[in-house]
């Protein structure tokens, strides 16, 4: 008599692998309005953009440990920004991936998250990220980046667990959206701080000093990846 495990564990991997039939369009296009609500009005960005900083440092966190930079910690700090440490070559080009890892994190993250539903794969999308928000905490080396990553974590967690497959739909959508819409704003908020002169140790600064090429520039390709992936990755959704 085959043991539960042994009948459960093929049933989860296909339910966890297997594809889930799209929503509606309706459901599509209100999660994108909760999206732009969760992003424009500065009251409600001040908080959401949480979501967006644990993506931002976890891009930097990732790309140092694969271009072979020791990741020592990762902060996320009430106000919303945050740190990561590596160790290795103060410059090359693991130090310069892994600086430009930040600003475009989100909304490629947002663009593989499209990818994803837009094949259906909308179970995965919700393990996978819960996946990597696991593989986060452990890095993280202050209290309230611990509270941050276990709440957003936990919403995935029981999102994956306990909701039916129209409630799943409209998270993951939500949060793909989100991603995508919300991984346009920081750019234009850093180029705001920049004409300020309030920034100056930004990303886009550390990158020109690590390559010689202006600060600008730098900011440029922020903007044309956000832009671009919002632009790719709504396409995805609207027409999955």
């Amino acid at each position: 008599m085959e043991s539960i495990a042994a009948v459960a564990l093929p049933d989860l991997w296909d339910r966890v692998v297997g594809t889930q039939s799209d929503p509606d369009l309706w459901v599509v296009v209100a999660t994108l309005v909760v999206a732009f609500a969760a992003v424009i009005p500065h009251s409600v960005w001040r908080v959401s953009r949480n979501a967006v900083t644990i993506a931002h440092e976890g891009g930097h966190g990732l790309v140092a440990l694969l271009t072979g930079r020791t990741l020592t910690g990762i902060r996320l700090h009430s106000d919303t920004s945050g740190l990561t440490v590596s160790r290795g070559k103060p410059h090359g080009i693991g130090m310069i991936l892994t600086a430009a890892a930040g600003y475009t994190a989100p909304p490629l993250i947002g663009l593989g998250g499209a990818a994803l539903l837009a094949g259906g794969r909308i179970t995965l999308l919700l393990w996978m990220a819960t996946v990597l928000l696991l593989a986060m905490l452990v890095m993280i080396r202050n209290a309230y980046g611990v509270l941050t990553v276990v709440v957003t974590g936990g919403a995935f967690v029981l999102v994956s667990w306990l909701a039916g497959p129209q409630v799943q739909a409209a998270f993951a959508y939500t949060a793909v959206w989100f991603l995508l819409v919300g991984g346009v704003r920081p750019a234009f908020e850093l180029q705001a701080k920049r004409a300020r002169g309030n920034a100056g140790d930004s990303d886009a600064d550390q990158l020109s000093r690590l390559t010689h090429v202006p600060a600008g520039l730098w900011l440029f390709l922020f903007h044309a990846v956000s832009l671009c992936a919002l632009i790719g990755g709504g396409r995805w959704l609207l027409e999955g």
